[in-house]
């Protein structure tokens, strides 16, 4: 059986959104740039037709890929959102204990992390660390290098 694939609703839409692109306006793009290249003559030394089935076999890898998620989706839940307290979906302001520098972050499914965004997994050490934890609350995050103190400021539901 295939492995579950958590995700929140928001990054569901997104994903239901980008196949509904990718299968009708950018598969008529793609099927325009290969007629094109076709009308150019000879397709064994045709560049422009070989880009073009190049950006086809991508393009319908990225939709058997989305299919792929949208099959093994599993909708998280906030459970904890009542309560206040860090879980998937939620959106947290930390501090750092010996800094004071304040950070936002929200948790989400490995699938749809993105640290450079600001997005972190529940799975990394820093969502293992804060999932649970409610404002006022501090807790350790513990790398392979190195661990730091974190104070929960606030928790937020965004969706």
């Amino acid at each position: 059986m295939a492995k579950e694939v958590k995700i929140t609703s928001r990054y569901l839409q997104e994903l239901e959104k980008e196949l509904n692109y990718l299968q009708t306006t950018r598969e008529r793009e793609v099927a325009a740039m290969i007629a094109e290249a076709r009308s150019y003559g000879d397709l064994s030394e045709n560049s422009e037709y070989d880009a073009a089935k190049n950006e086809q076999a991508k393009l319908q890898g990225r939709i058997a890929e989305i299919k792929d998620l949208l099959s093994r989706a599993i909708i998280i839940e906030d459970e904890n959102a009542a309560s206040g307290r860090a879980s998937l979906g939620c959106t947290v302001v930390v501090e750092d204990v010996t800094t004071g520098e304040q950070s936002k972050y929200r948790i989400t499914g490995a699938q749809e992390a993105n640290p450079m965004e600001n997005r972190v997994s529940e799975q990394s050490p820093f969502g293992r660390a804060i999932v649970g934890k409610g404002p006022g609350e501090t807790f350790t995050v513990s790398t392979p290098f190195m661990s730091y103190e974190m104070r929960v400021v606030s928790v937020t539901r965004e969706d």
